[in-house]
């Protein structure tokens, strides 16, 4: 291959980034056929094919991908090389792009990225997606983490890493004043509940602990979103079912009471990434912190 191209390289990034040619050929005021014409000369060049044309759709090929994530490190690394020559330093960080499962807990997230906050130099994005748009966000590397509550295991074509950050407690909650004098399930016979969704690690967990004791709870309302359970438990009136972190504030306000916490069960927190040669230091203090410590 002859040296590489960077003008070439440029337009290959924007695009498979971007994901439409009309937009980069837009932003760019050049022609989609200039622009077209500029990838092919580039995949010439390098003897591979990078996209696989499907009409009017560019999807990316596995060679593609990991072009991409060159292309990645190299143009931020040049946006480094850009603010040491115009300002002399280099720069205190880097924009550290973060996706969260659109259902997780607002609650966990912004213990997160509490570093970012108390830090006037970072700079971070926030964006809310379901599991797939995560995971395509890593790919076209869009996105640097996602955050959900669920491991994902990696296949042949990407490897990905998930990092367990946090085994929340589950407890039932309900409002005050109205704990049962009697334990388990006693004390709960004619109590109703709102719950997570049955596909749901919580849900699965609270579902054993009911037949361990043969209990068939009264379901009021089901939802997947925390930030909704965590309304239907404060305005309900029912009990529910939900790791602790998610009505922190609740609790330390009166407006809801822990009643019991519900033995072996946990709600848990991930961090996913996939392989790269380049990762933010940003993000790798980030994720340092919930590293388990050296025995």
């Amino acid at each position: 291959m002859a040296r590489l191209n960077y003008h070439h390289l440029y337009y290959f990034w924007r695009v498979a980034t971007e994901g439409n040619l009309t937009r980069v050929s837009n932003a760019l005021h050049v022609s989609q056929s200039a622009l077209s014409s500029q990838i092919r000369q580039f995949e010439d060049s390098a003897g591979t094919q990078l996209f696989d044309r499907r009409g009017r759709k560019l999807v990316l090929t596995e060679t593609g991908r990991r072009v991409l994530a060159y292309a990645n490190d190299i143009f931020a690394k040049g946006e480094e090389l850009e603010s040491l020559l115009q300002q002399g330093i280099e720069p205190g960080s880097q924009l550290l792009n973060i996706g969260m499962l659109s259902t997780l807990s607002r609650n966990f997230i912004e213990g997160f990225i509490g570093p970012l906050l108390a830090d006037r130099q970072a700079r971070f994005s926030l964006e809310a997606r379901s599991l797939d748009g995560l995971l395509d966000g890593l790919t076209r590397h869009q996105l640097d983490v996602a955050l959900t509550n669920s491991s994902v295991q990696g296949n042949e074509s990407q490897v990905w890493q998930s990092q367990l950050l946090a085994r929340q407690p589950v407890a039932i909650v309900g409002p005050p004043g109205a704990r049962p004098v009697t334990p388990f399930p006693e004390g709960y016979a004619d109590k109703r509940w709102v719950l997570p969704k049955a596909r749901s690690e919580v849900r699965a967990g609270f579902d054993g602990f009911c037949t361990v004791w043969q209990y068939e709870p009264q379901i009021q309302a089901e939802a997947d979103d925390m930030a909704m359970l965590r309304l239907l438990a404060r305005d309900s009136g029912a009990l529910a079912v939900l790791p602790t972190v998610v009505v922190r504030d609740e609790i330390l306000q009166g407006t809801l009471v822990e009643y019991m916490v519900l033995p072996n069960v946990f709600g848990n927190f991930y961090a996913v990434t996939i392989r790269r040669s380049f990762v933010p230091q940003v993000l790798q203090q980030l994720l340092a912190r919930f590293a388990p410590a050296a025995e």
